[in-house]
């Protein structure tokens, strides 16, 4: 009877983390190997504020729960100790931060993770906490959609200025 409980368990566990994988746009896969306390307490600090869920998984747990997500080809990267970042809100926070933090401390080492779905390297993750943040990407949009009307309005404004002068 305790065996069904401990299955049901990990079972569950393995549905947690199957859905966070699904509901994530983005999944950050790192080694923690060689962080004192002290460091993964300010990288998990880091991380909550930016609203994402840190968690330490066992490999085994992680594999059940790519395979049943479909995202096997993530299980590569499933050696050693494992660490996953879960970002359900921003696409490029959990990479920036990781990365950021590898720069720092030599002891993380990005793996791999999942963005949007489709399994990526940990090439790719460096890559993408390259990008501006979501704010920036907006800012600069705003900025590009301003630039004909203020360009626009100087014309206008140059010509009336031509006008004045002439009468």
């Amino acid at each position: 009877m305790a065996n069904a409980k401990v299955i049901e368990a990990k079972q569950e566990a393995v549905n947690v983390v199957t859905g966070k994988l699904q509901n994530s746009i983005t999944t950050v896969v790192a080694d923690y190997r060689g962080l004192n306390v002290s460091q993964v307490t300010e990288l998990r600090k880091q991380l909550r504020e930016a609203g994402i869920e840190f968690q330490v998984l066992k490999n085994t747990l992680l594999r059940r729960a790519t395979a049943a997500a479909e995202l096997t080809e993530l299980d590569e990267v499933l050696t050693g100790p494992t660490a996953v970042a879960f970002s359900a809100n921003d696409a490029v926070a959990p990479a920036k931060i990781l990365n950021d933090f590898a720069k720092k401390n030599d002891a993380l080492k990005l793996k791999g993770g999942v963005v949007e779905g489709k399994v990526i390297g940990a090439d790719q993750i460096k890559a993408l906490a390259e990008l501006p943040s979501r704010e920036g990407l907006l800012s600069m949009l705003l900025s590009v959609l301003q630039a004909p009307v203020r360009n626009f309005a100087l014309a206008v404004k140059a010509v009336a200025e031509k006008e004045e002068q002439s009468a």
